[in-house]
Formats: C-alpha cells, structure tokens, sequence
C-alpha cells in the first residue's frame, strides 16, 4: 500500500487540513481497492481449485486455462471464474448425466472445448458482454439470495427494461419458496412466497424442463399460466430462467417486464449469461456448509422434536471472503416458529435471515457470532412475548441463549418464573421512577443497597454500600447538618425520614430525597432501616424554571398592566367622548367607543366628528393596527392630520394620500391603519365619502338597512403608489347613517361577511330614534367577550328639516 508522507506545518492551518483530508481520501480509497480484489482474489482461487481438482493440473496450469477460456469465450476471467463456479454442480441419482465431466487437459490447448467439455459459450455482443463483466464484479458483494435479486434488478433495469426480478428454490417435497425478490412490495411477496409442484405454474414448467419459460404475450399467456402478479397483467412479459444451485436445490429467477413485447436475441443471449453468472454466485452462498443426510438428520430432527422447550440448532453459511453472512437451520423445535416471529411455517432447512430478515440488528445476532468465534456462551435481555394459553392471550417473558456445538450453534428459548418476571419489573420500576431501595441492618452493621441506588449516587458498586450515619458525607457540605440531624433523629427517636439533600457528581449538582423507616423487634429496639433514594433532579429543575418564568410572566403582568393604565390615561386626552348627542350641520350624531374585553392592551380606534368653518360637517372613523402606546399616538397623529387637511381645504382623497405617505415616512408612525372619511354638505345635504380598506357605512331608509358602494382605496401604510376614490350621496330627512370599525362586525371564526349581515338586521329591527337608541344595537350586537376595540358614530337627519 502506498501512502503520502505527511509534514505537519503550522498549527491552525488552513492548507494542513486539507492536505490532511487528501490523504485521508486516498487511504480510504486505497483500502476499498484492496477490499474489491481480496473478495475478487477468492472467487478465482475456488475457480483455480475446481479447475485444479477436475483437470488434476497444477494451480498455475489452471490459472492458464481459465485465461485461456476466458479469452475463447470473449470473458473476462472474474465472469470465467463464476461460469466455472456454477457449472460445478453435483450431480444426483436421477441426473448424473447432466453434471459436467471433469478436463483432463493440462496445457493451452485446454482453451478449446471438446465434445465431452461443458456447453460451448455462447458470443455474446460487445455491449452485452460489457454489461456481463460489469455483473460479475457486482455479484463479488452479494452475499444473499434478496441481495442477489437486488443487484439483477440493477443490471437488467437499464438493459431489459426490468421491472421486477422473484428468485424462487425447490424446498423438499417439491414445493417452491420465493427465497429473494425485488421490485415487488412485502405484501405481494408474502402471498406469492410459497407456490404448490402443480403444472400451470411458469416457475414450476421451467424448472421441471429445465429450459428458460419465456412469456411474451400477455393474452395467450394467461390462458396457459396462472401468472404472478396483482392485477396479472401488471408484467405484460417476463421469462423464468432454471439454474442449479450448489446444494442440489433447484432454483429459478424470474425477470418481470411491465411493456410487451418479445426478447429480442440480444435480450437472450443477455439473459443466458446472467443465468450462468448466477450459478457461480449461489453456490457460494452455502459452498461452506454441508446439510445433514440421512440417518443423522433424522436422529436430529427426532431429538429436537422431543425437546420441551423452543430451541433449533443453527450452522453457519460462509460468504466467499469467509465472513459469517447467515445460519441454516438445520432443526427445530415445534415452538421455535412461533417465537422467531415467522408466518411461514417450519422454518427447519432455511436460512435463518429468511425467516427474520431484520435479525442482524437484533442483539442476538452479535451473540450468535461471538459465540461461535470462541466467545462463550451468551444470553440476551429478557423480552416480553404474546402467547395464546389455553385459547386466552397471555405476555410471557423470556430470554435466548446460545450455546457453541462443535461448528454449529444451539439456540434455546429460556421462559422466566412469575418471580423472576417480578424482579424484573421491580428493576424496570425503579428505572423508570429514578428511585432505589436500600436497606441497613444495625445489629450486624450492614447494608444492602439495589442498583439503582449506586446509578443514583454516581457510586461504583465495587466500593459497597455506604452506612447510614456516613450517608450525609455524600452531600453538598450546606446539606450535611439537616440530613446528618434526620439521621441522627431516626437512630435514636425512631422519627421517620423525608429529607431533601444535594450530591455532587460527574453529572453535576444533583437534587436527592431520602425516605427511610425503623424496623424494631418486640422490644422496640431498632433492628433495621429501610429505605428509599430518589433523584428528583429533573422535578427540581422544573420547579425552578416554572418559579422563574411565573415571576417573569408576573412582571411582564404588572408592565403591561401600567401600560395599559396609561395608554388608556392618554387616549381619554387625545380622543375625549362627548356625554351627549352632538348636533353638527343640522345632523345629530351619537358616539360609543367600547375597548376590549380579551387581553390588556388599549387599540387604535378612533373617530372625528366636527363642524367645519364653512358650515359643512366632517366625520372620521379609523382603526390603526396593533395595540398600545405606539397604536394611541399614531392613532392621535391620523386624527388631528386628517381634520387639519380638511380643514384647510384639502379633498378627501388628496388627505388619504398624505396620511398613507405620514405612515409610510414618518419615523413615528406605526405600521398600517384603516379609514373612512365623509363630508356632509348642509346645503344640498349631499355626503361625499371615501375609504381606505375600511368596511363600508350603513344606510337605514324606510326601515331598509343598505351598505353604500364602496369608493376604490387601499388601506394607509400599503403601497407607496396608492388610489383613492370619492363618491357621493344625498341624504333624506330621517336616514340613519352608522360608521364603524371592525370589531363590531368580526367574529372568530366566522367570515365577515356574516358579521355584516348581522348588523344590517339588527340596524333594521331596531329603528329607534330617540338618544340612547345606539346602545340597544351595541347590546344585541355584542353578546359575547369583546376580543377587539369598538367604535360606532350613529349619525341621524332629523325628519323635520
């Protein structure tokens, strides 16, 4: 392995970090090179091995005809290697026709296939047999059959348009089990798992002919086969590809596509390799284990089935690095499925990873290998298990052990005593309260503390319990006078102890309490203590904090509530409410001005109602935005503004255009307000009005309520570009005109439209016309809490004129 030298340069420097990162990278991928060619160098040295054992040449003749067949065979020798893997197959009684005869040639011409070699290799295309060499160094990491399916997937997606690929293997008696799948979701693949021996089974027809089943119209297909898949016709064409694996179980890859259409020769010729690859790589998924045959797997079958207790006895499956990838369980017991978590029934010759597939993050599975690489037996943490006992549910607690037999594990199932469950949970409280019991015996001047109590003292249990009158040298020295007096109480008066004591520790400062009792014999002497320590740290913290923050929120109270005080102190100066019906212009107006009811913070409304020196009348209603002090004296800024303007002959639209750029610029102002602006004309009894985003007067005439049609404006403070519109009404003797701010009309959670409605049914059912008539609308119209401000200006044009 090379690496760089290193020279450290100043401390703190930019330049060393990244060169240090450099390096860093190179090593690391440096180390993943050597990972690749120490699983690729396995894989040719069992190919070697076969070649050797068949050929009897030496290891450097068969590396020589391995480059030989490679190169006859346009391969590269990593893809010679797993052909020559999986042509490897032993033969059975019934078959021993079709395993391969061994190579007696030992020299270069050993390249050429003869007539008694293995099937001549087919020439596949350039970029097929690119996409097969890119295969066969994927396959050196697969070490299961669900990584195997994975990994086809991968490769064939971009090449075949795969969709899906199922990996099926003939289990004894026939049946077939879906060993790996991709492509498929967990609920299709639990229900297409387990597939009877029957014809009509594309899987079955191609494992029993041993040729490829290719399904390349979908219509004529599903009449013959009863084909995989919810709804079927999800893959319009798909092909089942039989190979031989090592253990003498048969094995089937199904490849899936959702397009139809035919494989064209290149797609073949592609799927042929693949198979071939594929051999190679499922022998080495077992090529370390040797299953049990005959008499021996029935005397083990037969000692399992009479054990009382769950249990299975495990051999390890190897990888081509060596590495332990998984168990076979070669036995079980009858309640071995059932605790494994398993829906699949015996799980007896599977791989253990198949039937609990998330076992390597389990505990157990780190004791299983420390167990057998010499380890010693291990026993997990005790667990809770649901069981049916007699028809009824019932939890039970148990804890696996693993036990080393010669090259294979001995797993059992150990079921705890009710009082072993007992002590368990007694553990599990104390845990879960931060509380420990502890015990002091003063007549043999010793003590007994449980674990918890040593977590809760941040004592190591090898130094012991500690007694009862040095407990107080435990605590912060301010503590030790009170717990040291309460001790001294309970040893000689027998008074009981509740005492809150402090402890310093490697997690700080920690608040502790101490509850003990006297045990006295029949003479009343004390003769034991019992007691109890709680960690109320975390309680304590809590209470602090809740201390803290009533008090802030209790001075935040009183700010506010000052604030409030004056606000409302400054907004009686600055809006002051006449006592009485106002006459202006041969108008009656009546004001109310109601604040909130929810919360302590005074708003924004106002309004303006005076005579103008021409006779002329002008009324204002406003709602700025916000609450407090800066709402009030923006409030007063708009208010005195507006009747300034107006007074001096501004129009009603050039004074919204001033007061939006007095919001906008002014370093005072505050945020955005509303408004609606009239002037009443006595002369003609003409009402020119405008609004900014302000909801709209209401006309009472007749007994018929009608909102005015709103004039076009955009609420102050929005847009420095704003446009304002007038428009113009003639009022009658005896109309009702009400202007308003919003919190007459809102209501949480209800649009405001219905609020509207509201008002105008309530303005008509209520038509009264003497003074005071304004506070029956207010009264029906407010019936619950007050969330925001009120302000009403009832204007009125006597009948008589």
């Amino acid at each position: 392995m090379k690496s760089d030298r290193f020279a450290p340069a100043e401390s703190g420097s930019v330049p060393d970090v990244v060169e240090l990162a450099r390096v860093v990278a190179q090593q690391r991928a440096e180390m993943d090179r050597l990972r690749e060619q120490a699983a690729t160098t396995v894989v040719v040295e069992r190919a070697k091995g076969v070649v050797m054992a068949l050929a009897g040449c030496s290891a450097d003749a068969a590396e020589e005809i391995l480059h030989q067949r490679a190169k006859a065979a346009r391969r590269t020798l990593l893809e010679e290697c797993w052909v020559t893997l999986g042509e490897l197959t032993p033969a059975r009684p019934h078959d021993e026709a079709a395993a391969p005869r061994p190579r007696t040639d030992t020299g270069a011409a050993a390249a050429t296939p003869s007539a008694g070699d293995a099937p001549t290799p087919f020439a596949a295309p350039d970029d097929v047999a690119d996409a097969l060499s890119r295969l066969g160094r994927a396959l050196v990491h697969v070490d299961t059959h669900q990584a195997l399916a994975q990994c086809l997937l991968d490769h064939l997606a971009p090449e075949l348009d795969a969709e899906s690929v199922m990996i099926y293997v003939r289990r004894p008696g026939g049946g077939l089990e879906l060993a790996g799948h991709a492509g498929i979701d967990d609920g299709l693949a639990h229900r297409w798992r387990q597939v009877p021996p029957f014809r009509g089974m594309a899987v079955v027809d191609a494992l029993r002919a041993g040729e490829p089943c290719w399904l390349e119209n979908f219509p004529r297909d599903s009449t013959r086969y009863l084909l995989i898949g919810e709804p079927p016709e999800r893959w319009q064409s798909q092909v089942w590809l039989p190979l031989r694996a090592a253990d003498g179980s048969d094995v089937c890859i199904g490849v899936l596509r959702g397009r139809p259409g035919a494989f064209t020769e290149r797609d073949r010729a592609h799927l042929r390799g693949v198979v071939r690859l594929c051999a190679g790589r499922l022998r080495s998924f077992t090529s370390s284990t040797v299953p049990l045959q005959g008499a021996e797997a029935d005397a083990v079958q037969s000692l399992f089935a009479a054990l009382p207790v769950p249990a299975m006895l495990l051999t390890p499956v190897t990888s081509s690095s060596g590495d332990v990838e998984d168990f076979r369980v070669d036995a079980a017991t009858g309640q071995a499925a059932d605790l494994l978590g398993g829906s699949s029934g015996d799980p007896t010759g599977r791989r253990l990873r198949e039937v609990r597939p998330d076992l390597t993050d389990l505990p157990v599975w780190r004791g299983c290998l420390d167990t057998l690489a010499g380890g010693g037996p291990y026993e997990s943490e005790p667990f809770a298990h649901q069981e049916t006992v007699d028809g009824a549910l019932e939890l039970a607690t148990y804890s696996v052990r693993v036990t080393r037999l010669e090259d294979a594990l001995v797993v059992a199932w150990l079921r705890h005593a009710s009082s072993d469950r007992q002590e368990q949970r007694l553990a599990e409280l104390q845990r879960l309260g931060n509380i420990g019991w502890a015990n002091w015996n003063l007549s043999r001047d010793e003590a007994s503390w449980s674990a918890q109590v040593f977590a809760i003292l941040d004592r190591d249990p090898a130094d012991g319990p500690v007694r009862l009158d040095g407990l107080p040298e435990l605590a912060l020295p301010e503590d030790r006078p009170t717990l040291r007096a309460a001790v001294e109480a309970l040893l000689d008066e027998g008074h009981p102890i509740d005492a809150p004591f402090r402890i310093r520790g490697g997690r700080g400062v920690r608040h502790l309490r101490l509850v003990a009792e006297v045990v006295a014999d029949s003479h009343g002497t004390p003769f034991e203590v019992h007691g109890a320590v709680q960690d109320l740290t975390a309680r304590r913290r809590a209470e602090l904090a809740l201390v803290e923050s009533e008090r802030a929120i209790l001075t935040q109270h009183d700010v506010l509530q000052s604030e409030r005080v004056l606000v409302a102190r400054l907004q009686n100066a600055l809006l002051p409410l006449p006592d009485k019906v106002i006459d202006l212009s041969g108008l009656r107006a009546e004001v109310a001005y109601l604040p909130a009811q929810a919360g302590i913070h005074v708003g924004g409304d106002w309004f303006s109602a005076i005579e103008l020196p021409d006779g002329d009348a002008l009324f204002v209603i406003g709602d700025v935005a916000g609450h407090g002090v800066d709402a009030v004296a923006t409030m007063a800024q708009l208010r005195f503004t507006a009747k300034g303007m107006v007074s001096t002959g501004s129009s009603l639209t050039g004074a919204l255009s001033r007061l939006n750029s007095l919001l906008l610029h002014s370093r005072d102002a505050h945020g955005t307000a509303t408004m609606v602006i009239a002037r009443y004309h006595a002369a003609d009894r003409r009402l020119v009005w405008a609004q900014a985003g302000h909801p709209p007067p209401l006309m009472l005439r007749d007994g018929e309520a009608t909102y005015l049609r709103r004039p076009g404006g955009i609420l102050l403070g929005a847009t420095s570009a704003p446009y304002f519109e007038e428009a113009e009404h003639r009022l009658e003797p005896g109309d009702r005109l009400l202007l308003y701010t919003d919190g007459l009309v809102e209501r949480a959670p209800e649009n405001i439209d219905a609020g509207l409605a509201r008002l105008a049914d309530a303005a008509a059912a209520h038509p009264e016309d003497t003074p005071g008539s304004l506070g029956t609308l207010l009264d029906v119209m407010l019936v619950d809490e007050r969330r925001d401000d009120v302000c009403v200006l009832d204007i009125r044009v006597p009948r008589e004129m």
